[in-house]
């Protein structure tokens, strides 16, 4: 990976930007910075751009990560950058520990970058990166959807993560900061061969042939991606032809055969699960007569509301009762918003069997009613927002919002163009 050894010049980062809009007027965005050489050097490149706020992120894990974090704060001080030092806390030793790093490391950026008024992170993933990412699902067998790698855009309930650099070599990044003098810091972690990543990165950094097993890697990674984002636009496509998404959280689907991978995709945007249900399962429910459940999903016909079949979310797989608070996702499903003070004391869960005395005249089947989001107090119901139903309620400001955490289309896979830059 050490081809191409130029450095990035502000003129080709803009170039990259320009691909992966729409930005703010003022360009002002998040970068996730570690202190190390990739993330800093997209910090200084996104200066010259625009407005960058950076976030760096200590998880406590070593004794020196608090000190390298403000050394990292310290050096985008001198730079002219703006930084937040973010704080993981709980985090420990033991099975799994990088995905959950991972996933504690994306909590913080995602709620600081809220704090700020942020839609945009930026991340420094590069060329290097996404060969490491596409060998380590080779190896997993992933499917052609995993083996595109990284997407240049990922969206997610309240952000766009941004990649810019995955198309660049990581030693054009060392380029650029040699070139402004930049002295990066270096994660022991990224040397440990106890990874699995570490291990292939010393393997790509093979002299003889690391440069085209990487270079192999990268291609089938835009060419599984260009091959993504078709079949993807293409879900959106039957989904918008086929399916009718209504707020309470349920979908009517036109009479007749749907495609198997637009309905694994409705599937998972009525429930928010991460992965889809079982291949051969979901092409018998897609033959269009399917009765049953399936995914958390229950499969009937559509009765009074016309011909097709009706999707309800399935009740037996619902959430159970959640503390009732601002922002809280209840069943991954419904976003609560609302006034503290308001929902103090109350539980969110489903409407449940009170279904049967309230909504009757609602139009709303005794299925979906029973599976609508309520709160309750002490046990005792006081609102169920999609059926207009307030006990005592005094406060106006409260919804309960359709918002699942994996949409049924969202914007197709992204393959950035420059990835030969």
């Amino acid at each position: 990976m050490e081809s191409g050894s130029a450095r990035l010049t502000g003129a080709e980062f803009a170039s990259l930007m320009a691909q992966l809009g729409p930005w703010p007027k003022d360009r002002r965005i998040a970068v996730a910075v570690s202190g190390g050489a990739d993330s800093l050097c997209l910090a200084w490149l996104a200066r010259s751009w625009g407005r960058p706020v950076a976030l760096i992120v200590d998880h406590g894990l070593r004794p020196d990560s608090r000190a390298e974090a403000e050394a990292t704060a310290s050096l985008l001080a001198r730079l002219n950058i703006d930084s937040q030092l973010l704080t993981v806390q709980g985090l420990h030793a033991g099975a799994g520990l990088q995905a959950r790093a991972r996933a504690a490391r994306y909590a913080a950026l995602t709620e600081a970058a809220r704090r700020a008024g942020l839609s945009d992170l930026l991340l420094g993933h590069h060329a290097g990166d996404q060969a490491e990412t596409v060998a380590i699902r080779q190896a997993g067998r992933s499917g052609p959807a995993g083996l595109a790698g990284m997407a240049a855009i990922t969206h997610t309930a309240s952000l766009r993560i941004i990649r810019p650099l995955l198309g660049i070599p990581p030693a054009r990044l060392r380029a650029t900061l040699h070139a402004q003098r930049i002295a990066a810091l270096e994660d022991p972690s990224n040397r440990n061969p106890v990874f699995q990543r570490v291990r292939l990165r010393r393997d790509l950094a093979h002299p003889e042939r690391g440069a085209c097993a990487a270079a192999s890697l990268i291609a089938e990674a835009r060419n599984r991606g260009r091959a993504r984002a078709d079949d993807e636009a293409g879900i959106a496509a039957t989904l918008a032809a086929r399916v009718t998404i209504h707020p309470e959280g349920y979908a009517l689907l036109t009479p007749g055969p749907i495609d198997p991978d637009a309905l694994a995709a409705l599937i998972r945007g009525l429930t928010g699960a991460p992965y889809p249900p079982g291949r051969q399962s979901v092409r018998r429910a897609a033959s269009g007569s399917y009765q049953g459940t399936l995914g958390g999903v229950r499969f009937m016909q559509a009765g009074r509301r016309g011909p097709g079949t009706l999707l309800v979310r399935e009740a037996a797989s619902m959430q159970a009762p959640i503390q009732a608070v601002p922002g809280c996702l209840w069943d991954r499903r419904f976003r609560l918003e609302a006034a503290a003070d308001a929902v103090c004391d109350c539980a969110l869960g489903a409407l449940g069997d009170d279904a049967k005395a309230l909504g009757r005249n609602s139009g709303l089947p005794y299925a979906v009613r029973r599976t609508l989001p309520a709160l309750r107090r002490h046990a005792a119901l006081v609102a169920v927002p999609h059926l207009g139903y307030f006990c005592g309620w005094t406060n106006g400001c409260l919804r309960l919002t359709f918002s699942p955490s994996v949409p049924a289309a969202g914007a197709p896979f992204c393959v950035l163009g420059l990835g030969d830059a």
